[in-house]
């Protein structure tokens, strides 16, 4: 996990942060992040039935169907609402080809200094050799909230999707901490911006809140207890402890890659360890000892990172089916 602040691009605190693992749909942060500029939101287009071929089984959908004509708009909110792999294949196509989308993504990861990312399928779905890390998508997150169109998709919670005829149906999104779902609370300045799940991934989620006038963006993959709701439980604990934080704490790392220290090479990127908070909070209520690196490549140290720990009462598995990224 990590988390950062989002203007500035220093990390408050992180553990494992450079861990390579599946990342679900939250690989669809890179996709905006490659495609949105290409393709106006206001170009429509008559899908074919090869644009929808490839889609992985059990694969989460919006409902994109064959001979029907869609605006491009729409099928974005299909991908950041419904985490829709089949508005993710058109669009694909859209853009060159799948093929040609995975190594456009994965050139604009590598420019952006996320070199613990793989790419091999561009929605997400589980694919041997995919990974991304925790670093990596909080990179893809904050520099989507530059984008207008990104931020605006990621912070829809509810829009219809054309079902044809003139006919249309709502589509509610499945980030939990922005939309809110039997047992995880809405959160309070939530901006977006995307969760995941497959069987392979487990849940994952990008999340950004804004209070006050300071933007945090954090990741969260894999949580091994808690069920359904973890992923989302832990951003709120992140989130509420990096808000109550503010300046008391010593960056330990930076997402801007013109920051970073120089990379011998791209299989060994900069580490970032957790932060120590310089003064301890009272809300701050359990203590977990934490193994990481310094940011800037210096050895190995083991820090303290005081954070609260909330566990949802509902352990509720994820609304995505098994084998799909949600």
């Amino acid at each position: 996990w990590l988390v950062a602040d989002a203007r500035t691009g220093e990390v408050l605190a992180a553990h494992n942060a450079h861990r390579r693992l599946p990342p679900a749909s939250t690989l669809k942060t890179l996709f905006a992040l490659t495609v949105l500029p290409t393709l106006p939101a206001g170009i429509r287009h008559t899908v074919r039935e090869e644009e929808l071929r490839g889609i992985g089984a059990g694969s989460s959908i919006v409902g994109v169907t064959e001979g029907r004509t869609y605006r491009v708009a729409d099928l974005w909110r299909g991908v950041f609402l419904n985490s829709g792999n089949d508005a993710v294949h058109v669009l694909a196509e859209l853009n060159g080809g799948w093929r040609a989308t995975a190594q456009r993504m994965q050139a604009k990861a590598r420019a952006l200094g996320a070199h613990d990312t793989h790419v091999v399928s561009p929605d997400g779905y589980d694919a041997p050799g995919q990974v991304s890390s925790a670093f990596d998508l909080a990179v893809f997150g904050r520099v989507g909230l530059r984008n207008p169109d990104f931020a605006r998709y990621c912070a829809t919670v509810e829009a219809r999707f054309p079902g044809g005829g003139g006919w249309s149906y709502p589509i509610r999104n499945t980030n939990r901490l922005l939309s809110g779902a039997p047992g995880v609370k809405p959160y309070r300045g939530l901006i977006g911006i995307k969760n995941g799940y497959t069987s392979k991934a487990g849940s994952t989620l990008v999340a950004a809140a804004r209070r006050g006038g300071r933007t945090l963006v954090v990741t969260v993959m894999n949580p091994q207890e808690g069920g359904g709701s973890a992923v989302y439980e832990e951003a709120r604990s992140l989130l509420d402890w990096g808000f109550e934080a503010g300046s008391r704490v010593e960056p330990v790392g930076s997402l801007d890659v013109s920051r970073a220290a120089a990379r011998p090479d791209a299989a060994t990127p900069p580490a970032v360890a957790s932060a120590v908070p310089k003064e301890a909070g009272s809300g701050w209520t359990e203590a977990g000892l934490i193994a990481g690196a310094a940011g800037l490549g210096a050895a190995a140290v083991v820090l303290v990172l005081r954070l609260p720990v909330r566990r949802s009462e509902a352990a509720d598995r994820p609304a995505a089916t098994a084998a799909g990224p949600g």
